[in-house]
């Protein structure tokens, strides 16, 4: 199951200006409803309360911020590159840059965590990471996504 069946191509966002962990997920969540026709301040303060149970970085410039939501209908992706990283409290203490939101429907249970893991994955596979920092446009980020190894994660 490919990364294409969470994110569109116009849920890639190629440079985002941000300066801080809030802001990150201010923007992701301004474009998630944007995208979704969910309440924007519904979103941040999903993506916030999961925040404060511990970073949602993993690691190596990652991060992967989630959360369920109501009246979602299904499992809801955007991948940010950051136009320059920022602190997200990451255990490593290394600053993120490639930041992948998943939204999930509030009785998602599994498939939220098999699409996390997924996900997980295919980020920290150093190769695809280091696509996705060389990649300059939304349509390359997309392509890396939408490689067949990226299926395979």
């Amino acid at each position: 199951m490919p990364l294409t069946d969470l994110v569109a191509p116009n849920a890639i966002l190629p440079a985002l200006k941000v300066n801080s962990k809030k802001q990150v997920l201010h923007e992701l969540a301004a474009r998630a409803a944007m995208l979704s026709g969910q309440n924007e301040r519904a979103i941040f303060d999903i993506l916030m309360q999961r925040e404060k149970l511990g970073s949602t970085a993993v690691g190596n410039g990652i991060a992967i911020p989630h959360g369920k939501m109501p009246g979602l209908t299904r499992l809801f992706g955007l991948f940010a590159r950051l136009d320059r990283p920022v602190d997200f409290e990451a255990l490593d203490n290394q600053p993120v840059d490639l930041v992948f939101l998943l939204l999930a429907p509030e009785g998602a249970g599994a498939d939220h965590l098999k699409a996390l893991a997924r996900i997980a994955r295919l980020l920290r596979d150093p190769t695809i990471a280091h696509k996705l920092r060389g990649s300059q446009d939304a349509e390359s980020l997309y392509a890396v996504l939408a490689m067949p190894s990226a299926s395979a994660a």
